[in-house]
C-alpha cells in the first residue's frame, strides 16, 4: 500500500547469537533483503564471502571509504567494518524492507542517520551464557576474550536507545519475537502512504 522501506537493524554484543538469529530470520522472511557489511578482517572458520561478510583488504577498505561508499564504518578490535550506502538507499526507495546486523557503536551511527529505523537489541539469558559462547567460538586468545567480555558490559549500558529487546534463550522463540517485531512495524500507521490509490476509497485520509 505505497510505503517506504523499513530498516531494520539486529544489534548486541559480541558472543550473543545475532548472526544465528539474522539467519533464520532471513528463512522465516525470505522478502526481507539483507545488506552485508564490508570488512578488512580475514574470514572466520565457517564463514563465506557473499553470505556472512563481504571481504576486502585494509586498502581496498580505505579506498571506499574515501570514496564515501559507507554510511557508517567504525574499526572495532582493529579490523575495520563498514555499511555500504548506495545499496541500502535503493532498497529502501524501492520499498523493500532491508535487514542489518550491527554492533552497538554501528547502530549508534545508523540511529542518527534513520531515525524511522528499527532498532532491535538482542540479550543473552544470562552472563554465564555470553562467556561461554564467546570462549565456544574458539576464534580468541584469553586477552582479546577478557577485551569483548569486558566490552560487552559497557555495550549492555545501550540498551535503553534501542526500541526493543529480545532474550536469545530459545532460538525458535527469540526469531518468533523478531518476525512479530518486523510485522508489527510494518503495519503502523506512520509508514503508510495515504496517497496511494488504495485509499481514495476511504474520505478525510
Amino acid at each position: 500500500m505505497g510505503r517506504r522501506g523499513l530498516l531494520i537493524v539486529i544489534s548486541a554484543p559480541s558472543g550473543t547469537g545475532k548472526g544465528v538469529l539474522r539467519r533464520h530470520l532471513l528463512r522465516e522472511m525470505p522478502e526481507l533483503r539483507f545488506c552485508l557489511s564490508v570488512t578488512s578482517r580475514p574470514p572466520r572458520p565457517g564463514e563465506v564471502e557473499g553470505v556472512d561478510y563481504y571481504f576486502v583488504s585494509p586498502e581496498e577498505f580505505q579506498r571506499r571509504l574515501e570514496a564515501g561508499a559507507f554510511v557508517e564504518w567504525a574499526e572495532v578490535y582493529g579490523n575495520l567494518y563498514g555499511t555500504p550506502a548506495l545499496e541500502i538507499k535503493e532498497a529502501l526507495e524501492r520499498g523493500e524492507d532491508v535487514l542489518l546486523e550491527k554492533d552497538v557503536q554501528g547502530a549508534r551511527t545508523l540511529r542518527e542517520k534513520f531515525p524511522d529505523g528499527v532498532f532491535i537489541f538482542i540479550l543473552p539469558p544470562d552472563r554465564q551464557a555470553l562467556e561461554e559462547r564467546l570462549r565456544g567460538r574458539g576464534t580468541e586468545d584469553q586477552e582479546n576474550l577478557e577485551r569483548r567480555l569486558a566490552t560487552a558490559w559497557e555495550e549492555l549500558a545501550q540498551l535503553k536507545n534501542y526500541d526493543y529487546v529480545v532474550v536469545n534463550d530459545r532460538v525458535e522463540e527469540a526469531v518468533a519475537q523478531l518476525r512479530a517485531i518486523v510485522t508489527a512495524e510494518r503495519c503502523r500507521t506512520s509508514r503508510i502512504d495515504f496517497s496511494h490509490p488504495y485509499f481514495q476509497w476511504i474520505r478525510r485520509i
